[in-house]
This record gives structure tokens, C-alpha cells and sequence, in this order.
């Protein structure tokens, strides 16, 4: 049967409520590059399934990676990967119960935007 009292049940807070903070920030995109990898990937294994099909299905894949769009997904993906990897150590240690302090996971945040961006300034360099 319908709930009657449907209607007078408080409503749970939404996001304009809160002001968003690095945490919540780091969060939101922690998750969206995990799904940002995966669509990455799917471009990685694309581009080695066109190179065991043949050299014309190769070609077509490989302009398509090295012209500057698929340099710049790639260069993307490089960060995503970056930031995921430093934020995921981030997680482990609060999971340890360490770093829970907001000042701490303050100067974590920036240190893990800080250092996915020089992470990935430093592999370009390298490649």
C-alpha cells in the first residue's frame, strides 16, 4: 500500500547545501577518473586489436592516437592515472586510520593535485 506520509519526511541534504571542499572535490573526481581510465583502456586495447588485425586497420587506429586529439585524451589519461594512484595511496592511509585531521587532509589534497600534475610533467619528460 502507498505511504500516506510520503510527503512530510525530511529530505536529505543535496550538494547546493554544502560548500564544497578539496575533500569532497578530490572525491568526486577519485571516482571520475577511475571511470576515465577504464574509457582509456577501451582506446589501448582498440589500438592493439587494430595492430593484430592488419596494416590498414592499424594505420586508421594509430592516426587517430597520435593526432592531437588522441594526444590529448592520452595526455588525460596520463594525469587521471597519476591522480587516481596518489589519491588511492591518500585513501589507504586514512583507511589506517591516519591523516583524518582536516588540516592534514587538506595538505594531502593539494599535495595529491600538486603531485599528479608534476607526476605527470615528469613522465612526459621522460617519454
Amino acid at each position: 500500500m502507498a505511504d500516506v506520509n510520503r510527503g512530510n519526511r525530511p529530505l536529505s541534504p543535496h550538494l547546493s547545501i554544502y560548500r564544497p571542499q578539496l575533500s569532497m572535490i578530490t572525491s568526486i573526481t577519485h571516482r571520475i577518473t577511475g571511470v576515465g581510465l577504464t574509457l582509456g583502456l577501451v582506446l589501448v586495447v582498440g589500438w592493439f586489436l587494430a595492430a593484430s588485425t592488419g596494416p590498414e586497420t592499424f594505420a586508421i587506429a594509430d592516426a587517430v592516437l597520435t593526432s592531437w586529439f588522441g594526444a590529448l585524451i592520452l595526455i588525460a589519461s596520463l594525469w587521471a592515472l597519476s591522480f587516481h594512484f596518489l589519491n588511492g595511496i591518500r585513501h589507504l592511509v586514512w583507511d589506517a586510520g591516519y591523516g583524518l585531521e582536516l588540516e592534514t587532509a587538506q595538505k594531502t589534497g593539494i599535495a595529491v593535485l600538486v603531485g599528479s600534475v608534476v607526476l605527470t610533467a615528469l613522465t612526459l619528460l621522460v617519454i
